[in-house]
């Protein structure tokens, strides 16, 4: 107790020099980094635990791609469970005058839903209440959006495919689709018993069934337990436990692209800590050895020092987790704009975490430090120039090292993910190293052309190279952050938004039948837009490669699992679209009589498949089985129909299908949507410039996110800028007291340490010039598919931002140096 009382007094005596508090300032960005990722997390994963059966709408859902079988129906009454069945799937609807849209259109049975309510108003904005049934038969229930679209409100009629249907409430609040944020087009829903009237279920319809089942947790075990040998291709069972929403897989990917790019101020503080623990530990060297001299123990010196570094953890833990706190708001408020559910408040876990990673660096890296203090020489109070020196301190600083790496591998959640993050973190410090080691030889080797005091200061990144080069780093990768964030994101858009065609196809037309195609065509003929091409569209299933039957299970990659369990849009062609490459094999000829099969190469990568595979689709219960002669590489940015897998025609030619087609609407032209739908009402238009905003909204968002975390990467990366000026302040002070003694003036000071930082601000900004050109054509090539022009603002701003930052900053910082009277400081170093 003794040793703790007089380390607190020792650390607010040391609280004035300086590097305490950069040490707390570090750790404090680095905890709220992470607890701000961390709290959002939390909340949007309580929100989805406490609306669960909301979610599923029921205790237990069979999901399918077609009809429930009727055994599950009689399996669930068996066990005494309530059932109900709905089914989903896209299609148009209009109102009188109106206009038309693009809606989801859900049609359930009686009792729905079985777990939460719906609730409802009269029109929008009008006071809601809660439903005490399904639609009744006749009668339809709109989606707020769809109401707001197209002026819809109680009693009002809803043409819903061949049926008009009476609008009986506006749905202000759906249980099982509270976070549906992806859902582009606003739902209608109606009694199962006008579906038949509408006539919109047909061959090709892309319609998916539930069946919700609710009771006592133990009759809905054994219901699972019967049914779930049963389920086939297609079928899926979902439970509270089991069920993963495209929102929860959404936000926990983004939850780990924030949490990644959070740990950039980890890293970038962790330095800052080892550069402030090594100037502390310098700074009390002498106080050791005189403790040393007056019968302190090792163990005594090592103890008063630990608490003072842990009492600042402690206080950068609490002050980072409040940070992070309120930071997390202003991130859920950006993030949660588009969501329909209130989110909970967050639990103290993200604190504990933040906390965990706070006191991991401050051991990793004060640890080799304290061990320096603790074997501190009594004979430095008569020789400054001993150091103590031991080999555990190499081996307590490569413990920090490896903590950090502990830690990126635990905050990606992923060992994968971690090993990149890990790799791209080392591979990006050590080629920010290299050429700042290069430009620092570079520069000093130009000194000479300089004269006086800039010569003298462009020396100094020569004799302080260790210093200079952790400050060009950081501040290197900060700027170059901040460039891709800002400028390069928004030319890469601009880039990729340009490269688009000016006609390029906005609407998908889908569900044409084979009746309905010369009547189709004379419609775009009578409207005097050129006719679009059309394509047969067949839904199969994939069920073996050769002699291997595929199973999803078989499948380690996820996307391969999904699409070993997914039905395929397959198609027949004469020949290869116009957007199409062939890229390996060859594609049939015109009037060819030979059953065969092209796959689009990423699928067949995907899923294993080569040239010369015999490959069996499954279509309505018939195999349709062909060799693979050609793999094709699709552009799908052309927003024309594209398909994964294309037959010969003498393969599918013979089987009924739907039709697909794309085509440019001009603004202003509406009405041709209309007339569409009114000839042919089980046609769905789906509006890609809705589903573009929709995509373009939801990434700004999320880069806006990732820009706010990046804040504290900068925060983080001028905390580093500061602790590396401090680690060198003492031999500047010291350096400036003999210089002013020979004669040196305090502008001539000044002139040297600009010179420094001048310096120091160029190398980090060509540094981040050239990271974030590179970075950014390498994104251009490889992920938007356009070509890059270097954009010369870039190291400009590079350049403008590095240099006069860190003048300013490393003056302001260094203004000691300066100021010190020379005698004063003399006298404290001899």
């Amino acid at each position: 107790m003794n040793n703790l009382r007089l380390a607190m007094r020792m650390l607010r005596r040391n609280w004035s020099a300086g590097e305490l508090r950069v040490l707390l300032l570090a750790l404090l960005i680095a905890v709220a980094s992470v607890t701000t990722v961390g709290f959002f997390a939390d909340r949007v994963q309580a929100a989805l635990d406490l609306q669960a059966n909301e979610l599923l709408g029921g205790d237990l859902v069979v999901i399918a791609d077609h009809p429930v079988p009727g055994e599950f129906v009689d399996a669930a009454k068996a066990q005494g469970l309530t059932v109900a069945q709905t089914r989903t799937f896209p299609s148009m609807v209009s109102a009188a005058e109106r206009g038309v849209s693009l809606a989801e259109i859900k049609s359930v049975t009686h009792g729905f839903p079985l777990r939460g309510k719906i609730r409802i108003a009269d029109a929008v904005g009008a006071p809601d209440r809660e439903a005490a049934s399904a639609p009744e038969p006749g009668t339809a229930w709109i989606a707020v959006a769809l109401a707001a679209r197209l002026d819809l409100k109680a009693g009002d009629t809803l043409q819903v495919g061949r049926a008009p249907l009476k609008v009986g409430a506006i749905v202000v609040r759906e249980p099982d689709s509270v976070l549906d944020y992806f859902g582009i087009a606003p739902r209608v829903l109606m009694n199962e018993a006008d579906i038949a009237s509408t006539g919109l279920v047909q061959l090709g319809s892309r319609v998916t069934y539930r069946l919700l089942v609710k009771g006592d947790a133990g009759a809905v075990q054994r219901f699972r337990e019967k049914v779930a040998p049963k389920i086939g291709r297609g079928q899926r069972i979902e439970g509270v436990r089991d069920a993963r929403s495209e929102v929860r897989a959404a936000l926990d990917r983004a939850q780990r692209f924030l949490g990644l790019a959070s740990l950039l101020s980890v890293v970038l503080a962790s330095v800052a800590v080892a550069l402030a623990a090594r100037r502390f530990s310098q700074r009390q060297l002498d106080a050791a050895a005189m403790m040393r001299c007056l019968g302190a123990s090792q163990s005594t010196i090592f103890g008063l020092h630990a608490w003072q570094f842990l009492a600042l953890g402690a206080a950068a833990c609490l002050l980072g987790s409040l940070v992070g706190y309120a930071a997390q708001a202003v991130l859920a408020s950006w993030l949660t704009s588009f969501l329909t559910v209130s989110l909970p408040l967050p639990g103290p876990m993200p604190a504990v975490r933040g906390a965990v990673i706070g006191l991991v660096l401050l051991l990793g890296f004060t640890l080799p430090p304290l061990i320096r203090l603790r074997s501190a020489s009594t004979l430095r109070v008569l020789r400054r120039d001993l150091a103590a020196a031991e080999p555990v301190s190499l081996a307590a600083f490569v413990l920090g090292l490896a903590a950090l790496s502990g830690l990126i591998l635990w905050q990606a959640g992923d060992l994968k993910l971690g090993a990149i993050a890990l790799g791209g973190f080392a591979g990006a410090l050590l080629v920010a190293a290299l050429a700042g080691y290069g430009l620092i030889r570079l520069v000093t080797r130009l000194r000479s052309a300089a004269a006086g005091p800039w010569r003298y200061g462009l020396a100094n990144l020569r004799r302080r190279t260790g210093a200079s080069l952790v400050q060009i780093m950081a501040l290197g990768l900060g700027l170059m952050a901040m460039l891709m964030l800002t400028l390069v994101r928004t030319e890469l858009v601009v880039k990729w938004q340009q490269s688009l065609p000016a006609e390029m196809p906005n609407r998908f037309a889908i569900n044409i039948q084979d009746d309905q195609l010369a009547e189709a065509k004379r419609y775009f003929a009578s409207i005097q837009m050129a006719t679009p091409d059309l394509y047969p569209m067949i839904r199969g299933r994939l069920v073996q490669i050769g002699e291997r039957k595929v199973r999803g299970a078989d499948y380690s990659e996820q996307r391969a699992r999904r699409l070993a369990e997914r039905e395929f849009n397959l198609s027949w062609l004469d020949k290869p679209q116009a957007d199409n490459e062939i890229v390996g094999g060859k594609f049939w000829e015109p009037g060819t009589t030979s059953r065969e099969w092209s796959v689009e190469e990423g699928i067949a990568k995907t899923l294993g498949i080569k040239l010369g595979d015999t490959v069996t689709f499954e279509i309505a219960g018939s195999a349709f089985t062909a060799p693979v002669t050609s793999i094709r590489k699709v552009d799908w940015d052309s927003f024309k129909p594209n398909f994964f897998v294309i037959g010969s025609p003498p393969l599918l030619k013979e089987y009924p299908a739907s039709w697909i087609t794309s085509f440019y609407l001009p603004a202003g032209r509406e009405e041709v949507v209309g007339g569409l739908v009114q000839r042919f009402p089980n046609v769905s238009v789906i509006d890609l410039s809705a589903i573009i905003a929709q995509f373009q909204k939801i990434t700004d968002q999320v880069s806006r996110a990732v820009e706010f975390v990046f804040l504290f990467a900068i925060a983080a990366g001028l905390v580093v800028l500061f602790a590396a000026i401090s680690s060198t302040q003492d031999e500047r002070i010291f350096e400036g007291a003999i210089l002013r003694t020979l004669g040196a003036s305090r502008r001539q000071l000044a002139i040297m340490q600009l010179a420094e930082f001048l310096a120091i601000g160029l190398l980090a900004g060509t540094i981040a010039a050239a990271g974030a050109v590179g970075t950014a054509a390498v994104l251009s090539d490889r992920v938007l598919g356009v070509p890059y022009e270097v954009n010369w603002l870039l190291p400009v701003v590079g350049l403008l931002v590095g240099a006069v930052g860190v003048a300013l900053a490393g003056l302001l910082g260094t203004r000691r140096a300066v100021d010190s009277p020379p005698l004063q400081t003399i006298r404290a170093v001899t």
